[in-house]
C-alpha cells in the first residue's frame, strides 16, 4: 500500500469527516490492505451496530452536520483500528527476507519505490520446445511475483525473449545462432521459428498457471537501444572495436570495478581457462565478450549499425531492455543459476560500465533441474518436453504428468535447491496434490458449530512466515498439510469449528493454494465435461434412430436446436461427431 494511501485513509476517517471516513475505509480495505490476513476489524467494531447505525453515521459525515458526539466514541474506535491495519501492512511489505546471489546471504526485502517493486527475468532463447527446465524458472518467479502483490506491492515484471544473438558456444560467444540455425535446417524465415516456439512456450506457461509478465520484450525489437548502449561503452572506454565487431574490454573494467564478483570467477582464472579458438585472434583478450558481431555471408539476422552488418551479442539485450522498463536502478533479477556465468555476469559489468553504478539490488536464482544427477538442458539432450510430460509420450515416463502435478513438483522443492527428476517423485508429487484438492473440496461438508477448537490463523502466519524466508514453499505447503489434517478431523467430528473460522480456514486455501502458490483445482469440471459428453451420445444415437425411421422432420429439429445451443453436429461416414461454435 502507497504510504500517501495510508495517510489519506487516516486523515479522512478522523472525527472531522466521520462518514466520509467510513466510506474511504471500508473502500481502501478492500484494494489496499491485501496482505492483511487478521479478524476483520471493522465486523469486530461494527458487531453491536445496526446498519441504521451506520447509514446515519455515513450520512452524518456527507452532509456535514456538526452535532455528531454520539458518533466521536466510533470515530476514535476507527483510529484505532486503522493504526492495527497500518502496522500490519508495514510489516508485511518489510518483512520478506530474499537471498540476495551476489552477497550470498538472506537480505530483507527494501522496494526502491515503494509500493512499486521492479522484477526482470531471463526468459528463454525460442527455438525449440519448452522443457521441464525452463518450467523451474517460471513458477519460481511467478510464485515471487504473486507473493509481491499479495503483500501490497505493484510490481512491473519483465520478462525477455531471446531471439537473436544466442550462439551456440555461449561461454566462448562462438558458433552459429541457435535460432538461425534452426531456421536454416527447418527452411524457415528466422521470425517464423520465434513465432512458433514462443505460441508453445506461452501455451505451456498458461497451462501451468503462470500469470503473464506485464512487459515481454524482444531482442530483436530493442536493436537501437543496444547500439545506443555500445556507443556508452565505447565512450567510457570499456569497449572496443575490431573488424567490424565490437567487445567488451574485462581488463580495462576489472582495473575499477570487480568482474566476477557475482560468479566467484577472477580473470586470472578466465586468463588461464579461456582456449584461443578459430576468430578469436580480432580480440584484446580471449576472454573479451561480444556486444557486437559482424555477421558473416550466411548469416541471416543481420541489422545495420555504425561498425557493420551484424547482430547484438547475448548479454546486451538484457541491459539495455531492464534499464528501459525498469530503470537505472530496480529491484530484483531472477533467472536460472546457469545464467551466473557467464551471462549476468557480464550484465553486471556492461550495465556498471555504461551508467557508473549497478542497476541490480537483488539477484535471484533458482536451481536447476537434473536427470540422473546431470543438468536438464537441451544442448545436453537429456530434456523432456512439457507437451511430453502432459502427455506420457516420452520413453523416460512411466505415465502422463498433469501440469499442475508439474507445478507442484517444483514447488515442493525449495527454488535454490537441487531437483531431481523420477517417476516416483512425480507420482508422490501427484498424490500430495490430489490429497490437497480433496480437502478443499470437502469443505463444503464441514458442520459448523457454535464454538471452535481449533486456530486456523496460526497456520496463515505459519505460511506467510515461510514464504517471508526466502519464499519457503515447502515449508508453507507442509502448514497448509497441517491445514487438510484439521478438515479431516473436523469431517469425522474430532474437532469442531464455528462460522468465522471456517471462513477463515477458506481463505487460507484460497490465498495460498490458489493465489499465492498460483494451484488450480484440475478435477473441477471434469465430471461436467463427461456428463456433457455422456448427454451428447444419447442425444445423437436419438438422431440417429430418427433418421434410421426417416423421420427427418425430428432429425433436422434435433440438430437445428443443438446448433441454437452452440452445438454443431458433423455428419460422417462413420457416425456423427460433435463440437462447441
Amino acid at each position: 500500500m502507497n504510504r500517501v494511501h495510508f495517510f489519506s485513509v487516516i486523515f479522512l476517517s478522523s472525527p472531522a469527516f466521520p462518514g466520509l471516513g467510513f466510506g474511504t475505509v471500508l473502500l481502501n480495505f478492500r484494494i489496499g490492505c491485501q496482505g492483511f490476513t487478521e479478524p476483520n476489524l471493522f465486523t469486530l467494531l461494527n458487531k453491536n451496530q445496526t446498519p441504521s447505525f451506520w447509514k446515519e453515521y455515513l450520512i452524518c459525515g456527507v452532509k456535514g452536520k456538526k452535532d455528531f458526539g454520539k458518533y466521536k466514541k466510533m470515530a476514535f474506535y476507527f483510529h484505532i483500528s486503522l493504526i492495527f491495519v497500518v502496522l500490519n501492512t508495514l510489516l508485511m511489505l518489510n518483512n520478506l527476507y530474499i537471498y540476495n546471489s551476489l552477497s550470498k546471504k538472506k537480505e530483507i526485502f527494501v522496494a526502491i519505490h515503494p509500493p512499486f517493486a521492479g522484477l526482470y527475468v531471463c526468459g528463454p532463447t525460442v527455438y525449440s520446445d519448452t522443457h521441464l527446465g525452463h518450467a523451474r524458472p517460471a513458477i519460481t518467479f511467478d510464485l515471487l511475483f504473486r507473493y509481491l502483490m499479495h503483500l501490497g506491492y505493484k510490481v512491473r515484471y519483465v520478462r525477455n525473449i531471446t531471439d537473436v544473438g544466442h550462439l551456440e558456444n555461449e561461454t566462448l560467444g562462438e558458433g552459429e545462432d541457435r535460432i538461425g540455425k534452426k531456421a536454416r535446417q527447418e527452411q524457415l524465415e528466422p521470425m517464423e521459428v520465434v513465432q512458433k516456439y514462443v505460441l508453445a512456450y506461452h501455451k505451456n506457461m498458461a497451462q501451468l498457471n503462470t500469470l503473464p509478465p506485464s512487459i515481454e520484450p524482444r531482442a530483436s525489437g530493442h536493436i537501437i537501444e543496444q547500439i545506443e548502449l555500445i556507443k556508452v561503452l565505447l565512450k567510457n572506454g570499456y569497449a572496443y572495436e575490431s573488424n567490424g565487431s565490437v567487445y567488451f574490454d574485462i581488463s580495462k573494467y576489472n582495473e575499477k570495478y570487480n568482474y566476477g564478483k557475482l560468479s566467484g570467477r577472477v580473470l586470472d582464472e578466465l586468463i588461464s581457462n579461456t582456449r584461443e579458438t578459430e576468430g578469436q585472434e580480432e580480440k584484446r583478450n580471449s576472454f573479451d565478450f561480444a556486444l557486437w558481431k559482424k555477421a558473416s555471408p550466411e548469416h541471416l539476422m543481420r541489422w545495420p549499425s555504425p561498425w557493420s552488418d551484424g547482430f547484438p551479442g547475448w548479454h546486451l539485450e538484457c541491459s539495455a531492455m531492464s534499464v528501459k522498463y525498469l530503470g537505472e536502478e530496480f529491484d530484483i533479477h531472477g533467472g536460472g543459476i546457469d545464467l551466473q556465468f557467464p551471462h549476468h555476469e557480464c550484465e553486471i559489468a556492461q550495465s556498471t560500465a555504461a551508467l557508473g553504478k549497478e542497476s541490480v539490488h537483488y539477484w535471484m536464482h533458482n536451481n536447476m533441474i537434473t536427470i540422473n544427477g546431470q543438468k536438464m538442458a537441451r544442448s545436453l539432450g537429456n530434456f523432456i518436453t512439457l507437451d511430453q510430460l502432459f502427455t506420457g509420450n516420452h520413453p523416460a515416463l512411466e505415465q502422463a504428468y498433469s501440469p499442475m502435478t508439474v507445478r507442484f513438483f517444483i514447488l515442493q522443492a525449495h527454488y535454490r535447491s537441487t531437483i531431481d527428476f523420477s517417476n516416483e517423485a512425480l507420482q508422490a508429487a501427484e498424490k500430495g496434490y490430489q490429497k490437497l484438492m480433496k480437502a478443499i473440496g470437502s469443505l463444503s461438508k464441514i458442520k459448523v458449530s457454535d464454538k471452535s477448537t481449533i486456530d486456523v490463523n496460526i497456520l496463515s502466519e505459519k505460511c506467510h512466515e515461510a514464504l517471508n524466508d526466502d519464499l519457503n514453499s515447502p515449508i508453507a505447503l507442509s502448514h497448509l498439510f497441517e491445514a487438510v489434517r484439521l478438515v479431516n478431523l473436523l469431517l469425522d467430528g474430532s474437532e469442531k469449528i464455528d462460522d468465522a473460522g471456517l471462513d477463515s480456514l477458506k481463505s487460507l486455501f484460497r490465498t495460498f493454494v490458489f493465489e499465492i502458490l498460483g494451484l488450480i483445482d484440475e478435477s473441477a469440471g471434469i465430471g461436467d465435461e463427461k456428463l456433457t459428453g455422456e448427454l451428447m451420445k444419447i442425444i445423437i444415437d436419438l438422431r440417429q434412430s430418427a433418421k434410421n425411421n426417416k423421420d427427418w422432420s425430428t432429425s433436422d429439429k434435433i440438430r437445428n436446436e443443438l446448433k441454437t445451443a452452440g452445438v454443431v453436429l458433423k455428419d460422417l461416414k462413420e457416425g456423427a461427431e460433435w463440437e462447441r461454435e
